[in-house]
């Protein structure tokens, strides 16, 4: 269930109960010795299966398989001992625990590269735009927590119906209750945030600016300072060919991809960028990379339709393994032009918070996420973009060298979409789009729910060490 509920599948629904099964097979169908097959299975096979998708064979792939696999062996060792706390606590803190453990747990994968936020629970949400603008507020943690409450809550009422093997009168009136009222909790709690959710939708300003945008990919999947001096014209001149389809369509910004250029635009076919600028009169946002002397450089830069380059922007999150540091990272530039307030980060940001929440704070109202991807991520990024463009109120045009194009606005709606995986093609994604208005009370509070869970899972491992060492005290 938790494969179906992300995407390809998107069968979002499932997130709501996919747990369920595996939490009745760890605590009630195993012996206790057992008991860690259960998330082995469920949360591992998942966990292999889709960053495996994702990822491939490649090494970042590999990366993902041995963290995956550590996590398994974590799993079969550590959850027998889970469970005897529950059942030496009556399973009094089920729930609360099971919370702290899965969304602390996200918040300490979101540090390790490769993996970062890749496959949180929040992101099967991501074509929901009603469940998904609290996050606005209390992150994507937050929608996780919902989500593992309503998971633990609808457990704890299976495990205790059949642990009475259907006949509830018969059980401890104080273990019925309890299920009842995490039941009761969960639902409250579900209500309350779908309450917030939709009033938040209903009250989004009618009449926000809008700009149009493209998002234009040239069908090379090779970076482009991989290629020959001669291959950087051949890139050039697709990308100008869709920069020029997009601008009879009237666009006012134009995103190119993450690395769709092997030089720097300052230095190299300046003319013919500053020419395209004003044939298309859009502002360009121009992806390159280049090794020099300082180091690597993965960049974008902006073209005014005067032809004024503005300052660049250096990813701020190599992607990992394989991209040495970025020499001209740290720095978070906002072009403050005609159409509004613009601002870029670059693919793997997107995998990380903090980035985009750092523009917002400096009043972005526009983030483009230019990408270099493969066929297996294409939607991962595009569900990522729809995340980052809620928690801080901000529109999104994300582009690729290849596979997926996106235009999102700042509640979440994906205005224009175009997965082309797994066979690629060049193409430019316009539409118009609203700009963000406002900044969040998440783009000012950053990850709260988060750190909170994760305080919980840590309090968790020193309880249960605690319990643990009574148990044999009194033994």
């Amino acid at each position: 269930m938790l494969i179906l509920a992300f995407h390809p599948y998107n069968f979002w629904f499932l997130a709501f109960f996919a747990l369920v099964p595996m939490l009745i097979a760890q605590h009630h169908i195993l012996p206790r010795k057992w008991s860690g097959l259960a998330p082995a299975v469920g949360v591992g096979g998942w966990l292999f299966v889709f960053l495996t998708a994702m990822f491939g064979n490649n090494p970042a792939g590999q990366v993902i398989q041995i963290v995956v696999v550590v996590i398994i062996i974590i799993q079969v060792f550590t959850v027998p001992g889970v469970r005897r706390f529950h059942e030496h606590t009556g399973y009094r803190w089920f729930v609360l625990q099971g919370i702290a453990d899965w969304i602390g747990f996200e918040m300490v994968r979101s540090f390790i590269p490769p993996i970062n936020t890749h496959a949180f629970i929040a992101q099967t949400m991501y074509t929901q735009p009603w469940m998904l603008q609290p996050i606005s507020i209390f992150s994507i943690y937050g929608l996780g927590i919902v989500l593992m409450l309503v998971n633990f809550a609808l457990a704890k009422g299976a495990l205790v119906y059949f642990d009475g093997k259907g006949r509830l009168k018969e059980l401890p009136h104080d273990k019925t209750q309890s299920a009842i009222h995490w039941l009761a909790t969960a639902g409250i709690v579900l209500v309350i945030w779908i309450g917030i959710s939709l009033t938040i939708l209903s009250n989004a300003p009618k009449d926000s600016p809008t700009i149009r945008v493209a998002a234009i990919q040239h069908n090379y999947p090779r970076p482009g300072h991989l290629d020959t001096p001669e291959s950087q014209l051949i890139r050039l001149q697709a990308l100008k060919e869709q920069a020029l389809s997009a601008s009879r369509q009237g666009v006012q910004l134009i995103v190119m991809p993450e690395l769709g250029l092997g030089f720097d635009p300052q230095e190299e076919h300046s003319a013919e960028l500053i020419s395209l600028a004003a044939e298309t009169n859009a502002y360009l946002l121009i992806g390159y990379g280049v090794n020099d002397p300082r180091g690597w450089r993965n960049e974008m830069v902006m073209l005014t339709p005067e032809g004024k380059f503005l300052d660049v922007y250096g990813k701020n999150h190599p992607t990992s393994p394989g991209e040495p540091p970025i020499v001209t990272s740290g720095k978070y530039p906002v072009y403050d032009t005609e159409l509004g307030r613009l601002a870029t980060i670059i693919c793997n940001d997107v995998h990380w918070t903090n980035t985009s929440r750092i523009f917002a704070r400096k009043g972005a109202q526009l983030i483009a996420v230019p990408t270099l991807e493969g066929p297996g991520i294409a939607l991962e990024q595009v569900a990522q973009s729809i995340l980052r463009a809620v928690e801080n109120r901000v529109a999104v045009v994300k582009t690729d060298v290849a596979y997926a194009a996106a235009i999102i606005d700042p509640y979440g709606h994906i205005i224009a979409l175009r997965n082309a995986s797994p066979n690629g093609a060049a193409f430019a994604l316009v539409d118009n789009v609203p700009l963000g208005t406002t900044t969040t009370l998440y783009s000012r509070l950053g990850d709260w729910p988060g750190w909170l869970s994760l305080a919980g899972f840590i309090f968790f491992v020193v309880f249960q060490a605690m319990n643990k060492r009574q148990q044999k005290a009194q033994s």
